[in-house]
C-alpha cells in the first residue's frame, strides 16, 4: 500500500501527568489497531511531559477516518486532565519511505 499522507501530532502534558499520559499512549495502540486506512502509527515520548505521535496512510480519506476515530475522540475527551494544551495536530505529505 502507497503511502501518501500522514499526520504529526505534539503533545504537552501537565507537569505532573507525563507517566498517565504515556499509558494512554500506549493503550491507544489497540485502537489504532483496529483502523484499517491507518498504515503506521508511532506514539513517542520526546521528553518527562512531551510526546508525539505520528501515522501513515494511503490518502486523505484515511487521514480523516483517523482523525474523526477512537482515538482522537479519546484524546479529546483526555485534554482537559492530563494536558497542558490541546494537542498540536499537523497534516503532512509523506514524500519518500523505506522498508526492510
Amino acid at each position: 500500500m502507497p503511502i501518501r499522507v500522514g499526520l504529526l501530532v505534539t503533545i504537552e502534558a501537565k507537569p505532573t501527568k507525563g507517566d498517565e499520559v504515556a499509558a494512554f499512549l500506549e493503550s491507544a495502540q489497540q485502537l489504532v489497531e483496529q483502523e484499517p486506512a491507518t498504515v503506521t502509527w508511532y506514539a513517542i515520548r520526546l521528553g518527562p511531559t512531551s510526546f508525539g505521535i505520528f501515522d501513515t496512510f494511503a490518502d486523505d480519506e484515511g487521514r480523516q477516518a483517523h482523525l474523526s476515530g477512537a482515538v482522537a475522540e479519546a484524546l479529546g475527551k483526555a485534554t482537559p486532565d492530563l494536558l497542558a494544551a490541546a494537542p498540536d495536530i499537523r497534516a503532512v505529505d509523506v514524500l519518500a519511505t523505506t522498508r526492510h
